[in-house]
């Protein structure tokens, strides 16, 4: 399986993803530049976290007219994985290719700190090394990243079972019913705000996040 990690400029956890992908996994792994319009080479794309374009204007809404991300929308279409950690959530909402949209926290305060999650379902690529309703914990880092969506869009969310991870315990940032991650429709995109990636190295005392990637591998490697 080979990654691809898109490099933005101001993107700051791009090479953290890389490590996880290229050195702890061993997996083929490409950083793909912003002004890069070619990714068929690539099997999972990564949409890190960071502050793309230096969140002028709003996080992740310059990075969204990035030329890759047509790409990107092209290869999520066709059934391929994305998952946009943090600043790429946002950049994932701003594309249209998640639903709802990422605000200020409720406090309007940065928040840097541990979150436990709860696990909603492990039936997907994304969580199948969780077990359902299991409790993890990753890092956050973020400004904006209260989830919000309309009264009938949250609905139908629910509804489809689009919601992968909920903060568990207290809410740090105000997220509408406590969502910390979700997936599109057919559940190869994956947007979350806490980092997978800053919790997968042992050396580090959490490697929660590993299992993300690893329970990926594992489904690509029953397919082939």
């Amino acid at each position: 399986m080979k990654f691809g990690v898109l490099v933005f400029p101001g993107s700051n956890c791009d090479r953290d993803a890389a490590y996880v992908t290229r050195d702890l996994l061993g997996q083929p792994t490409r950083m793909v530049w912003h002004q890069d319009t070619d990714i068929s080479d690539i099997d999972v794309i990564i949409v890190p976290g960071g502050f793309s374009y230096g969140d002028y204007l709003r996080c992740g809404a310059i990075a969204r007219f990035s030329p890759v991300m047509q790409q990107v929308i092209d290869h999520a279409k066709q059934g391929k994985f994305v998952i946009g950690i943090c600043n790429g959530f946002q950049v994932l909402t701003e594309a249209g290719l998640l639903p709802g949209v990422l605000t200020r926290n409720r406090d309007l305060h940065f928040i840097c700190d541990r979150s436990p999650l709860k696990v909603e379902r492990n039936n997907l690529p994304w969580t199948q090394g969780y077990t359902e309703g299991e409790v993890i914990t990753l890092p956050i880092a973020h400004g904006e990243g209260r989830f919000y969506a309309d009264k009938d869009t949250l609905a139908e969310i629910e509804d489809n079972g689009q919601v992968l991870f909920r903060y568990h315990g207290e809410n740090p940032n105000g997220s509408l019913n406590n969502i910390a991650g979700i997936c599109n429709l057919q559940g190869n995109v994956l947007g979350m705000m806490p980092h997978p990636e800053r919790a997968a190295d042992k050396a580090l005392g959490n490697s929660d996040g590993l299992r993300l990637f690893q329970g990926l591998l594992g489904k690509v490697a029953a397919l082939v």
